[in-house]
């Protein structure tokens, strides 16, 4: 079969793709039948470390010699229409779906007391989440893409209107209907890529040689669904509601995945598919990704609520991202990958932190947890960490991907390597002021939390052993990625090197003359009456 070509098939002695999808699945049934909250709280847990331990061999047998796509799985599922239930991961891939399966049972962990309510729900929500995001992370098939990134909208909404806070119906509907526009135009794209030549087959997709225009417009409808995802600006309203509406674990699952799928998209669809629009539209994405660094640190500078800070905050490193994937160079989409992998740890852990005072102080402001040092030493010691994790201070993980970025974007051009510094001066400016009003400034502002306390109201507990395992685990990734982040570095380096061959072997960034445009504006209008006929 011609798809082999592009594939290593699976030698395990198990389908491990297959099986880290399904294993959180048939848990969500399963937990159906289970009413005991502590053991639908631990079930959950056991479900998402059996998929984590089942994931490992994805790293541990990794070839790192090779661009194809590995731990490959292929069954026939519609041969009249050559659709094809066909699974692999790459060295962009694989890195993904390892950080998929070690955050959910975070996500399990800091729920424990959190969820106080239709627990059951919660776990079976949960865990089909995890099915969706790995299935998105591992399908070489656009229908079976866009069936896993369209069922992640159902559990996300139900995350954030059943557990979300006071303006949870506001929050869960906003992030629906963004999130559904951007995939009408990306089913629109993948039944014209099929129009167009007859296959769903992915790596297949990316040999095409489809004219200026088509790329265009292919380009275009993908790009518009993956910058809605990112969010890059000004498609980024979504996510600060979202965010502070939505439970700890949903905010975890927001930051640390969800918006990556919006980065893999453009790595997996934008840049191999439509090589030539994509160096065409380079520019302008370079500028919307600088406007997103300076513009989300601006925000994230005023807030006074810990969570839409940190929000704010994503939209600007998120944008980082984005800036090294369309430098179109290696340091910038290894740094740009690398920091998919950080802000998904790094942001990860400040979502968990925030939750965790949350339960203490029942409120988010920053005034209300002031002078914490004296009082919680332990989790002020985890906060400053990811503070400074995020702010890229040297010798943290985020100061990697972050640096390859930068190195990336000045040899790109010494211009756009300068407008992206205020984004790392301002980053540092409003993690440094959220880390100083939390631990040492007293405003007082908490005492009237807790009337179960001393006279003061002061009677905080300091983090529980299930609360400093989550915070240890990701403090080691912050500084393992941070001092030795070669071993990402050499999984990801094949496959970085066979995308930039992709877009130089296919991409022209000539200028597009009237004729040109003229000829492109009657294909278009031919490709849509196919679309609609179809």
């Amino acid at each position: 079969m011609h798809m082999e070509k592009y594939l290593i098939l699976n030698t395990l002695s198990y389908p491990v793709l297959s099986l880290i999808m399904l294993v959180p699945l048939v848990g969500a049934l399963l937990s159906l039948l289970i009413k005991n909250e502590t053991w639908l709280k631990i079930f959950g847990l056991l479900v998402t470390l059996v998929t984590l331990v089942l994931s490992l061999p994805l790293y541990t047998c990794f070839d790192l010699h090779t661009a194809k796509y590995q731990f490959a799985e292929l069954r026939h599922w519609f041969p009249l229409l050559k659709l094809h239930y066909v699974v692999g991961v790459d060295g962009i891939s694989v890195l993904l779906v390892l950080l998929t399966t070690i955050i959910m049972p975070f996500c399990i962990l800091c729920s424990w007391n959190y969820i106080k309510k239709r627990m059951g729900e919660f776990i079976f929500v949960t865990l089909v989440m995890e099915t969706a995001m790995i299935g998105v992370f591992i399908s070489l098939n656009t229908v079976l893409f866009y069936i896993f990134w369209e069922a992640m909208l159902i559990p996300m909404f139900l995350l954030i209107a059943v557990w979300g806070g006071a303006r949870k119906d506001y929050a869960s509907i906003k992030f629906f209907l963004y999130t559904l526009c951007g995939s009408i135009f990306l089913l629109v794209a993948i039944v014209a890529l099929y129009i167009k030549t007859g296959t769903f087959f992915i790596p297949e997709l990316m040999d095409q040689p489809f004219s200026f225009a088509y790329q265009m417009w292919i380009f275009l409808a993908c790009a518009l669904a993956f910058a809605i995802k990112i969010p890059m600006y000004p498609l980024h309203t979504w996510l600060p509601a979202a965010h502070v509406e939505a439970p700890t674990a949903g905010s975890v699952i927001l930051a640390s995945i969800l918006l990556k799928m919006g980065g893999y998209g453009f790595l997996r669809f934008c840049l191999p598919m439509a090589p030539a629009a994509t160096l065409y539209c380079m520019p302008y994405f370079i500028a919307l990704s600088l406007i997103s660094i300076i513009f989300g640190g601006y925000l994230a500078l005023g807030q006074t609520d810990i969570k839409k800070l940190i929000a704010y905050s994503s939209v600007g490193h998120m944008g980082f991202v984005t800036l090294g994937i369309f430098l179109l160079n290696d340091q910038g989409l290894k740094g740009a990958i690398l920091q998919m992998i950080n802000h998904g740890i790094t942001t990860g852990g400040l979502f968990i932190m925030v939750g965790m005072i949350y339960e203490r102080t029942h409120s988010r402001e920053i005034a209300d947890n002031s002078a914490l040092g004296m009082m919680i030493p332990i989790y002020v010691t985890f906060l400053g960490i990811f503070c400074l994790s995020s702010l890229a201070f040297p010798g943290t993980n985020s100061f990697v991907g972050e640096f390859l970025v930068l190195f990336g974007a000045f040899k790109k051009s010494v211009v756009v390597g300068f407008l992206a510094i205020p984004g790392a001066i301002l980053a540092a400016a409003y993690m440094l002021r959220l880390l100083q009003r939390m631990v040492w400034h007293d405003s007082d502002g908490h005492a009237h939390h807790d009337s179960a306390g001393d006279d003061h109201g002061h009677k905080l507990t300091d983090l529980c052993f299930r609360e400093i395992v989550m915070v240890v685990v990701l403090a080691v990734f912050v500084f393992w990625i941070g001092l030795y982040p070669t071993p990402l570095l050499k999984v990801m380096d094949a496959s970085v090197t066979h995308l930039l061959h992709q877009i130089t072997a296919g991409g022209t960034p000539a200028p597009v003359t009237p004729h040109e445009g003229h000829h492109a504006l009657l294909e278009i209008g031919n490709w849509l009456k196919q679309v609609a006929a179809f």
